[in-house]
């Protein structure tokens, strides 16, 4: 068999860490790209080598995609394993996987149900993707399923928030438990680029700047998009744009409020146009077809067809009434609420994003969006459900489209964000 290693440099901690992850539980956690998960497979591939023949070898993580992706992609690069990538072998969609020769079970943990899937296991070894995002039921069934002699689990994860279960119940416990853990940050990893750094710290602001970069386990607190400065990110006039999408958060008591997005030609997205409708305020509901009608006449005025309409996913009455009325590419938006406010925040924090000053609704949420303290103090991360109606649009229209506009945000690094990850 031959001897797992890999190809890039590696930092005296990647190499400690691998040498002492012996323990029962092993945590690497720290910033994004901070060569955890490299020194985390290694120690796995160096385990499974390892390991008897009885008992069973499970990699688990969010979801059969992410455990591709994450760990079985890296695994199966020659650039990072040499010729052991070749020992690793996998269909797309199949739940299992061979590993040196091994037969190891992938096993998915979306949501509390998933620990079902456990019971009646008996594990020698464990690998999990991102320990913080499988719930805590799911760990507690694991750690109780690695019952051989000898048996041990191997975990990464970016930190959360500082009450998190995996912080509390065992990071903060290492002294009385079996367990070794290692805190890495961007320098423990050799093989970044002076460039790669750059846009890190150029796409992470605030709460996620923390987390990701410092790789600290913080509480999020005060405005959630504490880069906002009005001087840098409202203009006065837009460029032309190339191309048009809309998010609308639907409200009946509350108000609905409409966002367009636009790609200017110089490569950055503008907020160009805002609709509300406030039926308080105006004492007087408007019905769903009332509403489709409203949106295209605006649309109408302002001479734009967007390619999509993304519609708070709730609002299935509405989004079933703009279809019939054929609006464009109506579809249901992405409503992960922290992963929405991180992709706006990658948008905002460079000046990315820009806002006309004819929004006036949505410059006036911008600046008091805030996070949750009493959320905060429970260990969630959830802004205050109030003023937040084109907040959402924004959010709703921002976090849709990442896949067409996140690879331009390199390219619009500014100098004083260079110049403080260099430092």
């Amino acid at each position: 068999m031959l001897a797992p290693a890999v190809e890039l440099p590696l930092s005296r901690k990647q190499l400690c860490s691998v040498a002492r992850a012996t323990a029962r539980i092993n945590i690497w956690h720290g910033s994004v790209r901070s060569g955890k998960t490299v020194a985390s497979l290694l120690a796995f591939l160096l385990a499974i080598a390892e390991a008897p023949p009885s008992g069973l070898i499970i990699i688990c993580g969010r979801s059969l995609l992410t455990i591709e992706r994450n760990v079985l992609e890296p695994l199966s690069d020659p650039a990072l394993f040499g010729p052991v990538a070749g020992q690793v072998r996998h269909t797309r969609g199949a739940t299992t996987a061979v590993i040196l020769g091994r037969t190891v079970h992938l096993i998915g943990a979306a949501d509390s149900r998933a620990e079902g899937r456990l019971r009646g296991l008996t594990a020698y070894l464990a690998y999990v993707d991102e320990a913080t995002l499988i719930p805590e039921a799911f760990w507690t069934q694991l750690l109780a399923r690695l019952s051989v002699p000898g048996a041990r689990v191997l975990a990464t994860t970016n930190p959360d928030g500082p009450r998190h279960w995996l912080r509390t119940g065992y990071l903060d416990r290492a002294a009385e438990l079996d367990l070794h853990a290692w805190h890495f940050a961007l320098h423990d990893n050799p093989s970044l680029s002076p460039a790669y750094v750059r846009s890190l710290h150029a796409e992470y602001t605030g709460l996620w700047r923390r987390r990701m970069i410092d790789g600290a386990w913080v509480v999020a607190e005060g405005a959630v998009y504490d880069c906002w400065d009005e001087q840098q990110h409202v203009v006065d006039e837009l460029p032309t744009i190339t191309r048009y999408w809309l998010g609308i958060d639907y409200g009946t008591t509350n108000p609905l409020a409409a966002v367009l997005l636009g790609l200017g030609v110089d490569g950055r997205l503008y907020v160009c146009a805002e609709w509300r409708y406030d039926s308080r305020a105006r004492r007087r509901q408007m019905t769903d077809a009332q509403y489709s009608a409203a949106l295209r006449g605006w649309l109408t005025g302002l001479g734009v067809d967007p390619e999509w309409t993304f519609v708070d996913p709730s609002a299935t009455s509405f989004t079933a009434q703009l279809w019939e009325d054929g609006h464009p590419g109506v579809a249901r938006a992405k409503n992960d609420v922290v992963d929405g406010i991180r992709s706006t925040s990658t948008a905002l924090a460079p000046a990315f994003l820009r806002v006309h000053r004819s929004c006036e609704g949505l410059l006036a949420e911008l600046p008091g969006y805030s996070w949750d303290p009493v959320a905060a103090a429970a260990g969630e991360d959830r802004p205050i459900k109030r003023d937040d109606h084109s907040c959402d649009a924004l959010r709703y229209v921002v976090h849709s489209t990442l896949p067409e506009w996140h690879h331009l945000v390199p390219d619009l690094i500014p100098e004083e964000v260079s110049a403080h990850a260099t430092a």
